[in-house]
């Protein structure tokens, strides 16, 4: 399934391409969905594992009313439910550069992401927020608040005496 905004978000995903086409022929041909896209030069993507992410991506989807692209890893699956392992937030070029966070890895440049195409199902890379074509990305500042947040209220969760 194509959404009508998916045709922009592939064009500026491919953009930063060495070779587009085989790109778009990556993504058509793969069993999986996916290409791989470098880092670095219009994004650069911050990896958190899914216990710190996924509470992190509540706390930011309350913060802004749409964050920049947002990749979820679901290749585990627990008790019958599939699991994300990891999410990667879509953040400015040289933010991975800059950031201190731990358990946080940062993807910039000389780094390569597996990306599916927008509004298709896929394996187990997939958008949880898929970009919309013009750019858009999450200001690393809120994303930061959202991090916070989401490993104050872990830890409380944790804390036998809360």
């Amino acid at each position: 399934m194509t959404f009508p905004g998916d045709k922009t978000a592939v064009q500026w995903l491919v953009s930063v391409a060495p070779d587009p086409d085989a790109c778009r022929w990556e993504w058509e041909r793969n069993p999986l969905g996916t290409a791989l896209l470098p880092a670095g030069r219009r994004w650069d993507v911050l990896i958190t594992p899914g216990a710190l992410g996924r509470p992190a991506f509540d706390v930011l989807t309350r913060l802004v009313e749409r964050p920049g692209p947002v990749l979820g890893d679901f290749p585990a699956t627990r008790r019958g439910r599939t699991v994300m392992s990891r999410l990667g937030f879509f953040v400015p070029p040289g933010t991975a550069s800059r950031w201190v966070g731990t358990g946080v890895r940062g993807a910039g440049p000389g780094t390569w992401i597996v990306v599916p195409y927008p509004g298709r199902a896929t394996g187990g890379v997939r958008w949880l927020v898929a970009p919309d074509g013009r750019g858009t990305l999450t200001d690393p500042a809120v994303l930061e608040l959202a991090l916070h947040e989401a490993a104050a209220r872990t830890a409380a969760r944790e804390d036998p005496l809360s």
